[in-house]
Parts: C-alpha cells; sequence; structure tokens
C-alpha cells in the first residue's frame, strides 16, 4: 500500500525516476480499486464514483509512467505511443517493463541504489 501512497503523494512529479515496482505496485493498487468502485457504481445503478476515480488519479498516473520511462532512459514524450492503437500499447509496456538503466542517467540517479533515496 505504501508504492500506492507514496506515488499520490508525487501528484503531478514528472521529473525523475521511478522503479518497476513503484509504477507497477501503484498500477495493482489503482486497477483494484477501479474495479471495487465499478462493482458499488454497479450496484447503486451509476458509474460517477469509477469516474471520479479515474480523473482523481490521472495526473498522479501520468506522472509515475514519465518517471518509469525515465528510469529506461527514454524521454516522457513516449508515453504518447500509446495512443496508437494495439502497436503503441505493446511498445509502452515493453518500455515500462524493462529493467532500468544502471547507474545516473540524465534523469536523475539510480532509484535501486541505497544512496539514491538521501
Amino acid at each position: 500500500m505504501n508504492w500506492y501512497v507514496d506515488v499520490l503523494k508525487k501528484y503531478a512529479v514528472f521529473t525523475g525516476r521511478a522503479r518497476r515496482k513503484e509504477y507497477w505496485m501503484y498500477t495493482l493498487f489503482s486497477v483494484i480499486a477501479s474495479i471495487v468502485l465499478a462493482v458499488v457504481d454497479a450496484v447503486i445503478g451509476t458509474q460517477i464514483l469509477d469516474w471520479l476515480y479515474t480523473i482523481a488519479v490521472l495526473l498522479p498516473t501520468l506522472g509515475v509512467t514519465i518517471r518509469r520511462l525515465h528510469d529506461t532512459d527514454r524521454a516522457g514524450w513516449w508515453v504518447l505511443i500509446g495512443i496508437i492503437p494495439l502497436v503503441g500499447s505493446i511498445v509502452l509496456l515493453v518500455f515500462l517493463a524493462t529493467e532500468g538503466t544502471p547507474g545516473e542517467n540524465e534523469y536523475g540517479a539510480n532509484p535501486k541504489e541505497p544512496l539514491a533515496h538521501i
């Protein structure tokens, strides 16, 4: 749960790097929350809760995705490749699943290194 909260604390931070674990744990908790809200919406006969949640986490999701791309030494603009149907989503998924570059890159220190958090 800390991974999810940490991303929300960096609400609109688009600089720096994010580990794979940070990205995927945030994504997992976000999908679970969205499913729970969709079920609640179905029970009460609306779609408002899921839409509100989606709007509320739009910037944190974009921020952690861009930071994840930075960890793989790619510019955040690569997130736009997801607009291309099917192929773009697959390419973006591969980028997000790829291990980050070792050491420091142009976007900052490696978040896996113990001194990177100080």
